[in-house]
C-alpha cells in the first residue's frame, strides 16, 4: 500500500454527531414527552408548560447549530422527529385526555386530524425547504398550532372552566389548527429578523412591554398572541389577493436568509 494512502486515511476526519445542537433537540423532545406524562396524571397545567418549553427549545437548536457551525443532516432529521412528538402527538393526546374523549368517536377523530396534519405539514416542510420563500411559512407552523391547542387548555384550566361545555370548542380548535397547518396560506416566519442588525429603540421598548404583559397572565397573553398569529395568515392571504400579488409562497423570494436545518 502506498504510504500516502495511509496518511490520507489517518488524517481523514471521522464522521460523528454534534453534541450541542442535538442536546437542545433532545431537551425539546423530553419536554414534549414530559407533557404527555403530565396529562396522563391529570396535571394539564404542567402539560401545557411542557409544550411551551419545547417551543422555546425548538427555536434554539437550529440557531445554536448555525452559531457553532455544527449543522448536519442528522440534526435536521432529529429536529423533525422531535417536532412530531412535541407539536404533533403531544397536543393531540393531551387534548383528547383533557376533554375530547367525552365526545366519543368525534373526539378521537379531531385528535387524529390534528396529529395527521402535523405529520403532513412537517413532511411537506422537509421537501419544500429549498423552494419556499423563507420569509413565510407554507401553512401554520406546527409549534404555533400546538400553542393554539395548548393555550386554549391552559386558559381553561386556569379559569377552572366546565369541561363538558368546552368539548366542542376544543374540537373546533384542534380541527382549525390541524387544517391550517396543511393549507397554502402564508404565515410570516420572522426569519428575516437578524439578531445582529441594529433596531430602533422603540422596538426594544415594545419587546419589554410584551415580556411584562406575558408575566402578568402567561396563559391568557400567550394564547392571545398565538390566536392573533393563527389568524394572521388568512389576513395576509386576503391582502395579497386584493393587491393582485401572488398568494403562493413557492419560489417568490430572491433574498432568502440562510435558515436550513429548522423544521417548524
Amino acid at each position: 500500500m502506498d504510504p500516502t494512502d495511509i496518511d490520507t486515511e489517518v488524517k481523514r476526519p471521522r464522521k460523528g454527531i454534534y453534541v450541542l445542537p442535538n442536546l437542545v433537540t433532545l431537551a425539546a423532545l423530553f419536554a414534549g414527552f414530559y407533557a404527555i406524562v403530565m396529562a396522563m396524571n391529570n396535571r394539564f397545567d404542567m402539560a401545557c408548560v411542557g409544550v411551551f418549553c419545547a417551543m422555546v427549545l425548538d427555536s434554539l437548536d437550529g440557531r445554536v447549530a448555525r452559531l457553532t457551525n455544527t449543522q448536519s443532516a442528522f440534526g435536521e432529521q432529529m429536529d423533525s422527529l422531535s417536532d412530531m412528538v412535541s407539536f404533533g402527538a403531544a397536543p393531540a393526546l393531551i387534548a383528547y385526555e383533557w376533554t375530547l374523549k367525552g365526545l366519543g368517536r368525534w373526539g378521537w377523530i379531531a385528535a387524529f386530524v390534528y396529529c395527521a396534519c402535523a405529520a403532513l405539514r412537517l413532511a411537506r416542510f422537509n421537501v419544500n425547504t429549498s423552494v419556499v420563500d423563507k420569509r413565510y411559512f407554507q401553512g401554520l407552523p406546527s409549534p404555533a398550532a400546538a400553542a393554539l391547542v395548548m393555550g386554549f387548555i391552559w386558559v381553561a384550566v386556569e379559569l377552572q372552566s366546565n369541561l363538558s361545555q368546552l368539548s366542542w370548542m376544543m374540537f373546533a380548535v384542534c380541527v382549525y389548527a390541524g387544517l391550517t397547518m396543511v393549507t397554502n396560506v402564508p404565515f410570516y416566519s420572522f426569519k428575516d429578523f437578524q439578531m445582529k442588525r441594529s433596531v430602533p429603540f422603540a422596538t426594544l421598548v415594545l419587546i419589554a412591554l410584551i415580556i411584562a404583559a406575558i408575566n402578568i397572565d402567561p396563559p391568557s397573553v400567550l394564547f392571545g398572541i398565538f390566536v392573533a398569529y393563527g389568524l394572521s395568515g388568512y389576513l395576509v392571504y386576503l391582502w395579497r389577493k386584493a393587491k393582485g400579488k401572488p398568494t403562493s409562497v413557492i419560489s417568490t423570494s430572491t433574498d432568502e436568509p440562510e435558515e436550513e436545518g429548522l423544521h417548524k
